[in-house]
């Protein structure tokens, strides 16, 4: 009986550290979104604006608009993270009250206002994850952030994104994809 009992515990104790290693492997976090980024925004000849680079950053976020003048000369200029936060709030508002482009249908297409590009591709890493999550949750925000973002890394992060969503891993570390005939077992077989 003293056999069985000492069994019992470590089956416990053994289902406790599964169920402990599940939870802990749930917790990733996307970390696009929390990430600050550095941008390079160029206003198009519709007056409009699109991403053209974009580079996650250890510092504060920050962006170099380039713009054509009168005479049609592109001129550059540097926008910090205060200045990038007020414009994406001052857009938000507008998400607030149903006006901001960034939720018209179709209307990243061909680029976006300033404050729009801004808030479409730095709302997470400017005004906090639950802002960005909510506003990538509508259909028109998410789709028009998609086409106003014509950077190699925002490509590059969603394929990384669609390649993740379609694989699942396993507790201890295989996986197992969609396309796959051989199936994650017990062992991450």
């Amino acid at each position: 009986m003293k056999h069985i009992s000492s069994i019992a515990g470590g089956v416990a104790l053994g289902s406790a550290g599964v169920i402990m290693m599940s939870v802990l492997s749930g917790c990733e976090a996307p970390q696009q979104e929390q990430q600050n980024r550095f941008l390079v925004i160029e206003q198009q000849a519709n007056g409009k604006y699109i991403v053209v680079e974009e580079m996650p950053t250890e510092g504060p976020s920050r962006a170099i608009i380039r713009e054509k003048d009168e005479n049609g000369n592109t001129t550059e200029r540097f926008m910090n993270e205060a200045e990038m936060k007020a414009l994406a709030e001052q857009e938000y508002q507008k998400v607030q009250n149903g006006t901001s482009e960034t939720l018209q249908d179709g209307g990243g297409s061909a680029g976006m206002g300033l404050a729009g590009t801004i808030l479409a591709v730095a709302a997470g890493s400017l005004l906090g994850n639950m802002i960005g999550n909510a506003l990538m949750n509508n259909k028109n925000f998410s789709k028009n952030s998609a086409s106003t973002n014509k950077s190699a890394y925002s490509r590059s992060a969603a394929g990384k994104a669609s390649k993740t969503s379609s694989s699942k891993k396993s507790f201890f570390g295989g996986s197992s994809s969609k396309t796959s005939t051989r199936s994650g077992g017990f062992f991450g077989g």
